[in-house]
C-alpha cells in the first residue's frame, strides 16, 4: 500500500476534518487486497464522494427496509423471513422481455431497470430479464439442487447459500442467457458499457473470486445507485465488493 494513497494521507489531514480520523480507522479494517486496489487520492475528496453515495442511498430507499447498499455475502446474511417491502412484479412489457412469469424487484430497483431498459431500447436493444428476487426458500432449493448436481465445493463457487444471496434483497438482476458467452453478445456488451450510468453494478467480476466468493458472472448486476457506481469505479478499482465492505464498515464505526 503506497504511502501516498488515501489511507496514508488521512493521518496528515486529521486536524482539518474529524471524519478523516474515522476514515483512517475504517481503512485499517479493510483487507490488504482492498487497500492495494485503492488509488492515490485526497481523503477530503474521498469523503465528499462518500457522502454523495450516502445521501443518494438515504433518498432512494425506504426507512422500513434494508439499506440499498446492505452488505450480503458469504459472511453477512439475512434471515429466512426477510422479504423486501412492496416487491413489484417484473412482467413482459414494451421495455424488456422476461424468461419466466414469477419475477419481482424492490421498487427503486424496478424504476432503475425501467430507466436502463429505455436507454437500451434507444440503441435498438431490448433487454432480457432472467432472474430477480429469490426468496430464502427458493434459494435453499436451488443451492441444494446444485450441490446434488456438482458437489458442495463447486456449488459454493457459483451459488449462494440461502440467506446470503443478493437476489433475496430484491435489487439484483441476471440478464440474458445466464451463460459466460452472454457478455460477448450485443446485449451483454451494451449492458457492460452503460449499466453504471443508470446505477447498476457488476457484482462478481473476473479475477476476484477470492474476494467475492463467487466465480465471474457476466450477467449478474446489482442496483446500487449512480453515485455508488461512480464511487466504486473511482476509488475501489470498480469492484463492488470492496465498496460495499467499506460502506458497511463506515456505518458501523463511531
Amino acid at each position: 500500500m503506497a504511502e501516498t494513497n488515501v489511507a496514508a494521507q488521512s493521518k496528515a489531514a486529521e486536524n482539518q476534518n474529524p471524519e478523516v480520523e474515522k476514515l483512517r480507522r475504517v481503512f485499517a479494517k479493510m483487507t490488504d487486497r482492498c487497500k492495494e486496489d485503492i488509488p492515490n487520492g485526497n481523503p477530503e475528496e474521498f469523503l465528499a464522494d462518500l457522502h454523495k453515495v450516502l445521501e443518494e442511498e438515504k433518498s432512494a430507499h425506504r426507512s422500513d427496509d434494508l439499506d440499498l447498499l446492505y452488505l450480503i455475502d458469504k459472511k453477512n446474511s439475512v434471515g429466512s423471513d426477510y422479504v423486501p417491502k412492496d416487491l413489484k412484479p417484473v412482467k413482459n412489457n414494451d421495455l424488456w422481455n422476461v424468461s419466466r412469469n414469477d419475477l419481482s424487484l424492490r421498487p427503486e430497483s424496478y424504476a432503475a431497470l425501467e430507466e436502463l431498459s429505455r436507454a437500451a431500447l434507444q440503441d435498438g436493444i431490448k433487454l432480457m430479464v432472467s432472474s430477480t428476487y429469490r426468496s430464502y426458500k427458493y434459494q435453499d432449493g436451488l443451492f441444494k439442487r446444485y450441490v446434488a448436481q456438482d458437489g458442495l465445493e463447486l456449488a459454493e463457487r457459483y451459488s449462494a447459500r440461502p440467506g446470503t444471496s443478493q437476489h433475496q434483497l430484491g435489487c439484483a438482476v441476471d440478464f440474458g442467457s445466464i451463460t459466460d458467452d452472454w457478455g460477448d453478445t450485443k446485449m451483454g456488451k451494451w449492458v457492460y458499457q452503460h449499466a453504471s450510468e443508470h446505477g447498476w453494478s457488476l457484482s462478481f467480476p473476473k479475477g476476484y473470486e477470492d474476494i467475492t466468493g463467487y466465480m465471474w458472472e457476466c450477467w449478474h448486476f446489482r442496483y446500487i445507485g449512480r453515485e455508488a457506481c461512480r464511487f466504486q469505479k473511482k476509488w475501489f478499482s470498480d469492484v463492488q465488493q470492496f465498496m460495499l465492505e467499506f460502506v458497511a464498515a463506515w456505518k458501523k464505526t463511531e
